[in-house]
């Protein structure tokens, strides 16, 4: 299995992604550009982003938001779905955010994945190593 976010980890994804098929993205995060730094990653330090509800490498130069997160939580967010993980490290000032907060609350808002999305997030999980 590929360690999360490395390149072989990417390249898993964009396979799993082109099978699962386009995945309805909610309205409110449709136009949502996020910039992510994930700390402590065993490779090193990883860039990545969001945009139009997907992950991939490096950072946006338009992106108005960027977190920078420490690698357990990363896995515990993306990986496993946690996002009470998310919320306790945000409070506890493990998580950072840089830049226009109402990203975040618009992520927060987007509701519950949809069938499609879960289906990706399951087959992610299945072939990361955390």
């Amino acid at each position: 299995m590929p360690q999360f976010l490395s390149e072989s980890w990417f390249s898993e994804l964009r396979k799993i992604r082109a099978e699962v098929g386009d995945i309805a993205v909610p309205d409110a995060i449709k136009e949502v550009k996020l910039n992510v730094v994930v700390t402590e990653h065993p490779e090193g330090e990883k860039h990545l982003h969001m945009a139009a509800g997907e992950f991939e490498q490096g950072l946006l130069d338009d992106a108005p938001t960027k977190v920078t997160v420490p690698f357990p939580v990363a896995v515990a967010v993306f990986v496993h779905g946690d996002q009470a993980a998310a919320m306790q490290a945000f409070m506890s000032g493990e998580v950072k955010v840089e830049g226009d907060l109402s990203v975040m609350m618009r992520l927060q808002s987007g509701g519950p994945p949809g069938p499609q999305a879960e289906v990706l997030r399951k087959r992610v999980k299945e072939i990361t190593e955390a």
